[in-house]
C-alpha cells in the first residue's frame, strides 16, 4: 500500500484522525514532528530556535522522504509541509494526499485549548488567533488544494466522533480492518 499524506492546518485533526486509522486499519502511523524529534534529539521548537525555519524545512523535507520510502504507512505531515520545497509534488508522485479540510471555528476552538503548547501562538488571545489562522490559510490553501483528495475534519471532539470518522475514512480509501477492530 502507497503511503497516505495527512496535510491540513494545526488543529485539524490529522494527528487524531491517523493514530486511530492506523489502530483499527493495522498500518502503521508517523507524525512527521515526531519524527523528526526523534531522528534528531531535539524538539520542533528547539530545532527552529538552532537552524532557523529554512534549516528546519531542509530538515522536514528529508525526513518525509524517508518516511515516503515506509509501505503500509499513514503520515501526519506538519501544517507547512506542503508549502515548501516540492514537498506537495513529491506526496502526490509517492502516494495519496489527504487534505483534512476543518471549519474555521473548529480549528480556533482546538487552536486556543492548546495554544500554549504551540510556540507560534502561544501568545494570541482569542481574536488574534482566528486572524492569523485567516490569513495562514490564505496562504497555504494553494499548497493543501492540490490533495488527491479532501476530507472533512470538523466531527474528531470526542472518542464518539473519533471512531466514527476513522472508519468513514477507511471507507472511504478502501483500507482493510484490523482482525481486532471487526
Amino acid at each position: 500500500m502507497q503511503p497516505i499524506f495527512l496535510i491540513g492546518y494545526m488543529g485539524c485533526g490529522k494527528s487524531t484522525l491517523g493514530r486511530n486509522v492506523s489502530r483499527i486499519a493495522g498500518i502503521d502511523f508517523i507524525d512527521l514532528d515526531s519524527y523528526i524529534e526523534g531522528r534528531y534529539h531535539a524538539s520542533v521548537r528547539e530545532l527552529f530556535a538552532a537552524r532557523g525555519e529554512e534549516g528546519f524545512r531542509d530538515i522536514e523535507r528529508r525526513m518525509l522522504h524517508e518516511a515516503a520510502e515506509f509501505e503500509n504507512v499513514i503520515i501526519a505531515c506538519g501544517g507547512g509541509t506542503p508549502c515548501f520545497h516540492d514537498n506537495m509534488d513529491y506526496m502526490n508522485s509517492r502516494g495519496v494526499t489527504v487534505f483534512m479540510n476543518t471549519s474555521l471555528p473548529k480549528l480556533h476552538s482546538r487552536l486556543m485549548r492548546g495554544r500554549y503548547k504551540r510556540p507560534l501562538i502561544a501568545d494570541k488571545n482569542e481574536e488574534e488567533l482566528r486572524e492569523f489562522i485567516v490569513k495562514a490559510l490564505e496562504q497555504r490553501m494553494p499548497f493543501y488544494s492540490k490533495a488527491k483528495m479532501v476530507f472533512d475534519g470538523d466531527l474528531l471532539e470526542n472518542e464518539c466522533e473519533v471512531s466514527e470518522t476513522a472508519l468513514r475514512f477507511i471507507s472511504l480509501l478502501n483500507l482493510p480492518l484490523n482482525e481486532n477492530s471487526k
